[in-house]
């Protein structure tokens, strides 16, 4: 019989099962009843006798089905659920029954028509009637049971889009509070045509990151192209402080990364490697493939004397950095990718990655990146 599940919850409206559905998972029902007749057909009226109750159980199914969806959608209770589907199911036995004692009585195989006769006999429709219930209350519970654990899915992929949508935007006041800082530390020292620059060149990055798409992932080509965009605006800081080495072949360009996967990597690599050295400083940035894998490698030149002339607050901006590519790889890639980490006394550090080689479905053509 029909019974509630514990795990569903009650506050969601019940998913029934289409109407047809149960009626044609009870057909191997009609099948068996019509195997159990095989050995009476021989017998007068034997046959006649089957065809009603075979015909009885294939009319009875329908408001069976009918009463079953609307007690699971008014979430009775299955203890009640089954009381009642018991008492309906020896009662429309008894029609059949009542109906079969009139046939036998117009056959004149029984002398006269007495009521308490349609009370034997009962074990072949009103079990198979019993069954059919069972089968739609099966049929009812895997549906609600299939369509709860699409809803938990979709829960579950809303709640990963979100945290994701989150980490995304967290870069961005991340990297204004950055940029602005060393803006102001222009203008402060009268470096006015570097400032201004690098506010053009912040308005340029600022565009390309509004007018890009939701995708969580994109091709390494638009990535590198947001990536010199954001290269462009610490060029206007540094000048030929700063240089840039790609290392990557133009097969790779279709392959998907997370979306400003790589800014935040060259931001701190900048930020905390290049920019306190008084000498040019290299960034390397290196992506090939390794088997169904691609592997990248972002790594920059240091000083020693860096720690001691790094703001206070560096090694929390680094650490935003990182842990933020960190959490949206365990989100995209989890269990499957590699986040690792080298620093060197020398003063050089490495992130390395490595995540599923899959390809963008329409891979973009390679672009003019810095180098």
């Amino acid at each position: 019989m029909e019974g509630r599940s514990p795990s569903i919850d009650p506050a969601v409206a019940p998913v029934s099962p289409p109407l047809w559905l149960p009626i044609l998972a009870g057909l191997p029902i009609t099948l068996c009843m019509v195997v159990m007749a095989l050995p009476d057909l021989g017998r007068a009226h034997s046959a006649a006798y089957r065809a009603l109750y075979l015909a009885a159980y294939v009319v009875w199914s329908l408001p069976l089905t009918l009463l079953q969806r609307r007690l699971w959608q008014r979430r009775v209770s299955w203890w009640k659920t089954a009381t009642l589907l018991l008492v309906v199911t020896y009662l429309l036995s008894l029609i059949n029954n009542a109906i079969a004692l009139s046939m036998a009585v117009g056959w004149g195989q029984v002398p006269a028509y007495r009521l308490r006769m349609i009370f034997s006999g009962l074990d072949g429709c009103w079990l198979a009637l019993i069954a059919f219930c069972a089968i739609h209350a099966v049929v009812a519970y895997y549906t609600e049971l299939r369509y709860a654990h699409e809803r938990t899915e979709r829960a579950i992929s809303n709640a990963r889009d979100a945290e994701l949508r989150a980490l995304r935007y967290q870069l961005h006041p991340h990297f204004l509070f950055n940029t602005l800082n060393a803006i102001s530390a222009l203008v402060a020292s009268q470096r006015n045509r570097e400032a201004n620059r690098m506010i053009a060149r912040l308005g340029d990055f600022l565009r390309a990151t509004l007018e890009s798409s939701a995708a969580h992932e994109v091709a390494l080509a638009d990535e590198l192209a947001l990536t010199q965009a954001y290269l462009d605006v610490e060029k206007a800081r540094l000048g030929e402080r700063l240089q840039v080495r790609l290392h990557l072949g133009p097969e790779l360009m279709g392959a998907l990364v997370p979306y400003l996967l790589l800014q935040p990597l060259v931001e701190n690599a900048i930020r905390h490697g290049i920019a306190p050295r008084t000498e040019p400083g290299s960034l390397d940035i290196q992506a090939f493939r390794d088997g169904g894998r691609l592997c990248l490698r972002v790594a920059n030149e240091g000083c020693r004397s860096a720690e001691s002339e790094k703001p206070a607050n560096a090694d929390h901006s680094l650490a935003i950095g990182l842990r933020n590519v960190r959490e949206r790889l365990e989100n995209l890639y989890p269990g499957n990718h590699r986040f690792a980490s080298e620093a060197r006394e020398d003063g050089h550090y490495t992130v390395m990655i490595d995540i599923p080689f899959r390809e963008a479905e329409a891979s973009a053509a390679p672009l003019d990146v810095v180098r």
